[in-house]
């Protein structure tokens, strides 16, 4: 596979698990202590990743949950935030500006700061009040958060079936990898196909809106510099859809949770318009040792792993390297 360590992807992965007891400790702590209210706070790529366990909480559970961006809750603030707030962030390198300057917002209001990264010395480790640290690099966060959550609500008796969730997530990384290889022809054909194409539109919902976004701006946008639009499969018909032409490339981001009846029907009339809709559908991987009840849960994550082959063949064909930046990190502002 281009451009795929194996042993170290399975490395990562199998270091983010290995935080299942330290997370679970954790959350017990935090419940016997008392809380009233989560905030799940990111920037860019992790505030997006922050959405399906927002997703997931209000669904299944009254406790007061909420994806916040960084930068806009420390200067907006919010009612709830305060001594029974646990605040939580991801930062992969530990040291996005706008993270840090949340965390120290949220300190200062009396939440307690929690932080999941890959490395222990960076400041976001360093800065807030419990840091769980992967190997470095190990990204998306999805594994931290499902624990974390899945965690959070099983103990408020929202969440049936918990333990067996944690204890089959021990497959994911033969289960990723096997997603890995069957989506490298698939990707490989996608980006040959699209190697001159300068306008995607992305739709996706439910705990894969999220990951809509995040692909749309982080990775098209930012690693590859194409433009984009992204919208919710259930705001499709009010208004993006104006934008559809014959030769429009629409990327459909299809799970298996109760959202997808939503996706099929933008699909079904982007396909009406455009000839050149590509659906990327969780539904035809296998992930053999999850049961069909969590497969939804993971949607993100699987998404993650086959669009991760999508990016990397869009670098070659496209010979646009990922890491390349023109404003991101590299002038002030």
């Amino acid at each position: 596979m281009l451009k795929f360590n194996e042993a170290e992807f399975v490395s990562q992965t199998k270091s983010l698990l290995a935080l299942r007891p330290q997370i679970e400790k954790l959350v017990d702590r935090l419940a016997d202590e008392g809380y009233d209210n989560v905030l799940l706070v990111g920037a860019g790529g992790t505030y997006a990743q922050m959405w399906p366990y927002e997703h997931l909480a209000r669904r299944t559970s009254v406790l007061p949950v909420r994806a916040a961006v960084a930068a806009e809750l420390v200067v907006s603030g919010d009612a709830r935030l305060g001594e029974r707030t646990i605040a939580v962030f991801t930062s992969v390198s530990g040291t996005t500006d706008d993270s840090l300057r949340a965390i120290d917002y949220c300190k200062s209001r009396g939440a307690h700061t929690i932080g999941f990264t890959g490395y222990p010395d960076s400041p976001v480790a360093q800065n807030v009040d419990t840091a769980l640290v992967s190997e470095p690099k190990a990204w998306p966060f999805d594994v931290q958060l499902l624990l974390f959550m899945g965690r959070l609500l099983s103990r408020r008796g929202e969440f049936e079936g918990y333990e067996r969730l944690a204890d089959e997530l021990g497959v994911l990384p033969r289960v990723l990898v096997d997603v890995a290889r069957q989506a490298e022809p698939v990707a490989s054909d996608f980006a040959e196909t699209h190697k001159d194409t300068d306008y995607h539109f992305l739709i996706g919902g439910g705990n894969l809106w999220g990951f809509t976004y995040l692909y749309s701006m982080c990775i098209l946008e930012e690693m590859q510099w194409l433009r984009t639009t992204r919208v919710h499969s259930a705001e499709f018909f009010h208004g993006s859809l104006e934008l559809l032409e014959e030769n429009t490339s629409v990327i459909v981001f299809q799970g298996e949770d109760e959202t997808r009846a939503l996706t099929d029907r933008a699909e079904a009339f982007a396909k009406r318009v455009s000839k050149d809709v590509t659906v990327f559908d969780t539904r035809d991987y296998p992930l053999e040792g999850i049961s069909p009840e969590f497969r939804g849960l993971l949607a993100p994550l699987v998404l993650d792993t086959v669009m991760d082959r999508v990016s990397k063949h869009l670098e070659r064909v496209r010979d646009h390297s990922l890491d390349l930046r023109r404003y991101y990190r590299v002038m002030d502002y």
